[in-house]
C-alpha cells in the first residue's frame, strides 16, 4: 500500500443534503467536492510520495508489545468528489452511527477510521490485532475492530474488519481511507502477512452485489466544488459510458500486479513513446506519470519548456494547435488523450501558479528509466476521460468511452 498522507492533509470534502436515490436496483449518495489544495508543491509531493512507495510497498505489520490498542445481487452506486488527487465517499460507521469522510483508495485494501473524527460504537469488537501502515510523510497505527458501515440504508455491511486510529502523525483533514484496491493490496498491514476482506468482498458475501466488481466514473473537474463522480458496486452503470468496457487482464510483475495495473504501450502521433510494459491505475494520483525516458520522448515531441514554478511542461497556443492525441495502446483498445485532455485545466491555473492564459501538460516524469516494475501511473488526468471497471475475480481491468473522452473543458 502507498502513500495517501498528502491526500489526506489536502482534501475535505461533503456531503449535500440530497436524499439518497434509489433506481433501477442501484443505490447514489450524492458527493460534494472542495478542492482544497493550496499550490502546485502540495499537489507534487503528494504524488511523489505515492510514486516513491509503490517500489518501497511501504506497509508493515507489528504485534505484541509494539501494537496499539484503541481506547475508546443489487448494484450498489455512490456518488464521488473528487480533487484532482483523489475521492471520497462518506461511510457510516456503528452504533449510533458516525459519519466520516474516507478517501476512496484503489491502490489498497485497508479501510480504515479515526484520523480526524474518534471513533466510538457500542456495536464494535475489538480483535486485538495490530494495524501499522507506515507512509512516506506519516504513519498511521491502531487496531482492528469489527462492525457494521453503511453507505445507505440499502447499502450496508455488517461485520467489516476495519482499522481505528490510535496514533496518527501527520495525517488530518479526512476521516480515513476505504480501501478498494485488490485484496492482495492489503498485505503487509497486519502482523504475519495477514489479509483481510475488503469491502468488495464483504459485499459478494453477504450478497448485497453478486460480482466483485468496481464501476468509476468521473467528468473532468473545473471548479472548486463538484458533484461529479460515481462509485458503483457489484457492475457498472451504462448511463456513464458509450459503450460495452473492453477489459484487459491485470498486470503480472511486481509492484504493478500487487495492485490495479495493466501492460499498455503509448504513441504520440507517430512517434513511439513508451514500448508495451506494466503500469499502475491510481485514483490517487493527479498527473500522468511515465518512466523518464518516456517523458523525454514526450517532451520533445511536444516541444514543451519546463516551467520552474511548477514542475510542469508549458506549451504555448501555437503548440497547443499542434498537439497530436496520445494513445495508450491497452489490450485490444486505443484509449486517445485528445489535446484537451493532455492539458491541465486554465480555469485553475491560479492553482498551480500560472497565468490565466498559460498552457501546461498533464504528464509528468517518474525519476526512473524503463524497467522498474511500473512505467507509467494513470493517474486522475486518464481516469476523468474513461470509465473504468475492475473485477477483482476475473484479474482484469476494462475501459470504455464517455461523454467527456473527447470534452473540450480543459
Amino acid at each position: 500500500m502507498f502513500s495517501v498522507v498528502f491526500l489526506l492533509v489536502l482534501l475535505a470534502f461533503s456531503v449535500t443534503g440530497s436524499p439518497v436515490e434509489v433506481r433501477d436496483s442501484t443505490i447514489t449518495l450524492p458527493m460534494t467536492r472542495r478542492l482544497a489544495f493550496s499550490n502546485v508543491t502540495d499537489l507534487s509531493r503528494h504524488d511523489e510520495a505515492r510514486l516513491a512507495a509503490f517500489g518501497e510497498y511501504s506497509t508493515r505489520g507489528r504485534r505484541g508489545a509494539d501494537a496499539h490498542p484503541y481506547p475508546t445481487a443489487p448494484l450498489s452506486q455512490v456518488d464521488l468528489g473528487n480533487t484532482m488527487q483523489g475521492y471520497t465517499v462518506r461511510v457510516a460507521v456503528g452504533d449510533p452511527l458516525t459519519n466520516y469522510d474516507l478517501v476512496v483508495d484503489t491502490a489498497t485494501a485497508i479501510t480504515w477510521v479515526g484520523a480526524v473524527l474518534p471513533y466510538f460504537s457500542s456495536s464494535g469488537v475489538a480483535t486485538n490485532v495490530p494495524v501499522v501502515v507506515n507512509y512516506r510523510y506519516g504513519t498511521f497505527e491502531g487496531t482492528l475492530w469489527e462492525d457494521t458501515i453503511s453507505f445507505s440504508e440499502r447499502v450496508t455491511i455488517s461485520r467489516m474488519y476495519i482499522g481505528v486510529a490510535s496514533e496518527i502523525q501527520n495525517i488530518v483533514a479526512a476521516d480515513g481511507v476505504l480501501g478498494i484496491g485488490p485484496t492482495s493490496s492489503g498485505r503487509g498491514a497486519l502482523p504475519n502477512s495477514q489479509i483481510i476482506p475488503t469491502v468488495i468482498d464483504r459485499l459478494l458475501e453477504e450478497g448485497t452485489i453478486s460480482r466483485p466488481v468496481v464501476g468509476i466514473f468521473f467528468k473532468p473537474t473545473v471548479a472548486n466544488e463538484d458533484n461529479n463522480g460515481e462509485l458503483c458496486f457489484g457492475g457498472t452503470n451504462p448511463r456513464k459510458y458509450l459503450r460495452q468496457p473492453v477489459y484487459t487482464d491485470v498486470a503480472t510483475i511486481r509492484p504493478s500486479s500487487l495492485h490495479w495495473g495493466i501492460n499498455q504501450r503509448i504513441t504520440y502521433g507517430e512517434i513511439g513513446i513508451l514500448a508495451y510494459s506494466p503500469g499502475i491505475i491510481d485514483s490517487g494520483c493527479t498527473f500522468l506519470y511515465l518512466a523518464s525516458d518516456a517523458y523525454e520522448r514526450y517532451r520533445a515531441a511536444t516541444g514543451g519548456t519546463l516551467n520552474p514554478a511548477n514542475g510542469l511542461l508549458q506549451i504555448t497556443l501555437q503548440q497547443y494547435d499542434e498537439l497530436y492525441d496520445l494513445e495508450l495502446h491497452v489490450g485490444g483498445i486505443n484509449l486517445r488523450l485528445v489535446p484537451n485532455a493532455q492539458i491541465w485545466p486554465r480555469s485553475l491555473n491560479h492553482k498551480i501558479n500560472g497565468g490565466d492564459n498559460d498552457i501546461f501538460l498533464v504528464v509528468k516524469s517518474l525519476a526512473a528509466p524503463t524497467g522498474a516494475g511500473y512505467n507509467f501511473v494513470n493517474g486522475y488526468v486518464f481516469l476523468q476521460r474513461f470509465y473504468t471497471v475492475f473485477n477483482s475475480r476475473r484479474r482484469r481491468v476494462g475501459f470504455s468511452p464517455t461523454e467527456f473522452t473527447y470534452a473540450d473543458t480543459n
